[in-house]
């Protein structure tokens, strides 16, 4: 095989390398690993021509998953690695993006519009219009739509992430929820755990990153403040609308709001007097 200095030679004149990506991998590695010939780069003379070879390589990539038992809905924007390794029995839908490194198992349905990056997914998972970085989902897990997982996070069994959820540099434990409208950072949650709407792990404090360690079973109620460092033990609840900052004991009750006042006749008070 020729050399790098070879490669970047023949393709100097389309403004390309043997580092460029094609297919997330180099031309270099695809031609290490044989997925491509020399001869095909040898026979390209311009950019259009280099088109319908990504497009060709693209093509290939997917035909090869398909034999070996990968369906795809149609194959509208969808681009994967050639080295990426995919079970059998997996859906993948349009507008995905399977990435260098990643490894997904059997029965798992990607996308639509999902990327998974030097990621883990495992079997009978769905991932739906979700970007994963650098982390490991475990089997039976739901994600999407429009969640980001980002890197050196763990997604155990049994786990459902609903839409608009972030999980970063965190372990969620078997059977934990975060349905909807939730920021998971830098935490170690437990099993069983309900995140409920609009939680926030508050973990940056402007110069350095803290932790929140959750408990099995706990119960986090909706719009809860976990200020970081702090600890919620096994069972534990916080009150909705709660801003936490120091440590809930197993199977206690941390309520951190002001008590509401009613004033009587108020709003019916206020509008005859501003009535024109």
């Amino acid at each position: 095989m020729k050399s790098k200095c070879e490669i970047d030679e023949i393709l100097k004149k389309l403004d390309k390398s043997s580092e460029t990506k094609v297919c997330f991998e180099s031309v270099y590695s695809l031609l290490e690993n044989h997925f491509i010939s020399e001869r095909e780069l040898c026979w390209i003379k311009n950019l259009i021509e280099w088109f319908d070879f990504v497009n060709t390589v693209t093509v290939r990539a997917i035909m090869n998953n398909i034999e070996n038992g990968v369906e795809f809905l149609s194959l509208d924007g969808v681009v994967i690695s050639p080295f990426a390794k995919i079970g059998k029995g997996t859906t993948i839908h349009p507008g995905s993006q399977i990435r260098a490194g990643a490894i997904i198992g059997e029965r798992s349905v990607i996308g639509p519009m999902s990327v998974i990056e030097n990621s883990t997914v495992g079997d009978d998972c769905v991932v739906n219009a979700t970007q994963v970085y650098d982390s490991v989902i475990e089997s039976n897990v739901k994600i999407g739509p429009f969640c980001h997982i980002r890197p050196n996070s763990r997604i155990c069994s049994g786990v459902k992430i609903g839409d608009f959820v972030e999980v970063k540099n965190s372990t969620l434990g078997n059977d934990t929820h975060a349905s909807h409208l939730t920021y998971i950072g830098d935490s170690d949650v437990g099993e069983r755990v309900n995140f409920g709407c609009g939680t926030v792990t508050c973990n940056y404090d402007g110069y350095n990153k803290n932790r929140c360690t959750i408990g099995n079973d706990v119960f986090v109620g909706c719009n809860t403040n976990l200020i970081a460092p702090v600890t919620l033990g096994d069972g534990a609840y916080t009150a909705a609308g709660s801003t936490i900052t120091d440590t809930v004991p197993a199977g206690g009750l941390g309520i951190a709001r002001a008590r509401q006042t009613t004033k009587e006749e108020w709003a019916t008070n206020f509008k005859k007097k501003n009535r024109k």
